[in-house]
């Protein structure tokens, strides 16, 4: 190793290493150790359970489309209800958005060989098929029918055998994450490249390390409330038992404990996946970097303090709902700033609306609309009226899957290229994003409606004056159940007969695309040298780049815009 030292950087070079075969086929079903190969395994894998948590999602609003319980019986009903959530949760956004794109995208971007701890990085996938396994195994015993919060006693007495394995299965996955997220949070503090300062950081690494922390510090607490849980289930303990001088209350806290922050679980890393693809379809450097860099910590943060909004009807005192009400109105702040700076990216910029930028643009109009939601719902006076009625659904869904599910599609078709090597075919994927868009906003704005007129959420049957809404709604479910058609054909063509798509089809700054498409088992012959900034765009070449010894670097990445 060699190095060169001026007065802002000290630039690493290594030798370069002997070329590398690409992966088989196969080996994306083995116990591997590339975190490409892993990050590609929790994709595919996340995009499976999203198909069985899209089909139950389809039975549950097929049953809803009459008032009366003519397709589920109430049983089924609830459980449908309670792993279409669970799966949609725990096994499709959190490992497509951290586990996916993370440990894809992490090493690549900060210009690291692999993960800090590649046979823990395995681990941590392979904890997530079994625990989908067990899910779909709890159906012979009847299913988890309370609701994927499992609030006790219902949890207790219902399904006991059906809800311990639900309970296993989010252990399974809870390790996981907090195994992912050690993983992230060394990996990006200890292993990016030394020319790279932390200006220089992509921003969705500073998404995945407020990510990972946030993780680390709630995910012990709900797996303390579930290990409770299954004592009282299957042991004689009365933690949550009222008749025996238990607390219901104590494993609503525990469990939003960590359920508040998850939703920032699930959108902190699509964030990152914004910051991405704006500047890159924009062609224009990302407004306010080092704000979007540091709202995600603040989001980190404040994030821990907001949860007993969820609890505002469960006794909770004055002062408690008065402290939460403020503190879930000033985490919006760093999520308005995020928003406000990709706006402004896009101002004046040369756009190409592409699929990964049409629906990037697509989630800022649907989490704007979740986010006004979510701020109604975070003040007590408001919440006490429509707790547990359709229009928390309706908010939760367009924050998670107008955000969340949005900047996964945004992910794939952009980074598909690097991953395969292939382009995703663009008409298809503009169909894709048209039926997905309308399919959105019909099924869940209605639901706002719902709310307001006091229709109650997880319920089979209800009045029939709401029926004419519920059609609607199921409606909009079908466009969405059709809207992955185009998507999944894309993927699977696109793959083996797409066209190629060169090292680098967007002429992006980041260092994933320095490297060839599909990546080097490696990565790179020669690890690369930062002397831009990732999101650069409009800098000419002679002004970006000041490395002394060009003629060692990767092949320079156009800047023209």
């Amino acid at each position: 190793m060699t190095q060169t030292q001026d007065s802002n950087l000290i630039i690493s070079r290594e030798v370069t290493l002997p070329s590398h075969p690409a992966w088989k086929w196969y080996d994306y079903f083995t116990f591997n150790t590339d975190h490409k190969v892993i990050g590609i395994q929790y994709l595919v894998v996340a995009f499976i359970f999203y198909l069985v948590g899209g089909l139950m999602a389809v039975a549950v609003r097929t049953e809803l489309a009459t008032p009366d319980s003519d397709l589920l019986d109430t049983s089924l009903y609830n459980a449908f209800m309670t792993n279409h959530g669970t799966i949609m949760i725990f096994l499709w956004i959190v490992p497509a958005a951290i586990g996916g794109f993370g440990n894809f995208l992490v090493p690549l971007m900060v210009g690291a060989r692999d993960m800090a701890f590649p046979k823990l990085n395995a681990i941590a996938f392979w904890l997530n098929p079994p625990a989908g396994l067990l899910l779909v195994i709890s159906f012979l015993f009847g299913g988890a029918q309370a609701g994927w919060t499992s609030y006790p006693p219902l949890s207790i007495i219902t399904a006991p055998i059906a809800q311990s394995i639900w309970i296993a299965a989010i252990a399974l996955v809870g390790t996981s994450s907090i195994l992912g997220s050690l993983n992230f949070v060394v990996t990006i503090w200890k292993m990016k490249v030394p020319s790279m300062k932390w200006t220089q950081v992509p921003l969705f690494c500073w998404a995945i390390m407020a990510t990972s922390i946030l993780a680390l510090l709630s995910t012990p607490v709900l797996t303390i409330g579930l290990v409770l849980l299954l004592f009282d289930i299957n042991f004689g303990t009365s933690f949550y038992k009222p008749d025996a001088g238990g607390n219901v209350v104590l494993y609503q806290h525990l469990f939003w404990f960590y359920s508040h922050p998850a939703v920032y679980l699930m959108i902190l890393p699509i964030f990152g996946i914004m910051s991405e693809v704006i500047p890159v379809h924009a062609r224009k450097p990302i407004f306010g970097y080092k704000a979007i860099a540091y709202s995600s910590l603040a989001i980190c943060l404040v994030g821990l303090f907001v949860w007993v909004h969820h609890m505002f009807t469960s006794g909770t005192p004055g002062w408690m709902r008065m402290f939460f009400t403020i503190s879930t109105l000033i985490v919006a702040v760093p999520t308005g700033v995020k928003i406000f700076g990709w706006v402004a990216t896009l101002w004046g910029g040369k756009i190409r609306f592409t699929s990964a930028m049409l629906f990037a643009v697509g989630l800022l109009s649907m989490f704007v609309m979740g986010g006004l939601g979510g701020v109604t719902l975070g003040t007590a006076p408001f919440d006490l009226h429509v707790h547990d009625t359709y229009y928390v659904v309706g908010h939760f869904h367009y924050v998670l899957f107008g955000g969340s599910v949005f900047g996964i599609y945004a992910g794939i078709y952009h980074w598909f290229p690097k991953m395969t090597g292939r382009l995703l075919s663009e008409p298809l994927g503009r169909i894709h994003f048209a039926l997905t868009f309308i399919g959105t906003h019909l099924t869940f704005l209605p639901m706002h409606y719902l709310g307001l007129q006091g229709m109650p959420r997880r319920v089979a049957m209800y009045d029939p004056q709401f029926t004419s809404v519920n059609q609607l709604c199921t409606i909009g479910a079908y466009i969405l159940a059709v809207s992955v058609i185009p998507f999944y054909f894309n993927v699977i063509w696109s793959w083996s007969k797409g066209k190629e798509a060169g090292d680098n089809p967007w002429n992006a700054l980041s260092l994933e695309w320095t490297t060839s498409s599909p990546p080097l088992v490696e990565n790179w012959e020669v690890l690369p040298i930062v002397t831009y900034g990732p999101y650069d765009y409009g800098i000419t070449e002679s002004e970006a780049s000041t490395d002394p010894d060009p003629s060692t670097d990767p092949a320079p990445i156009s800047n023209a815009s």
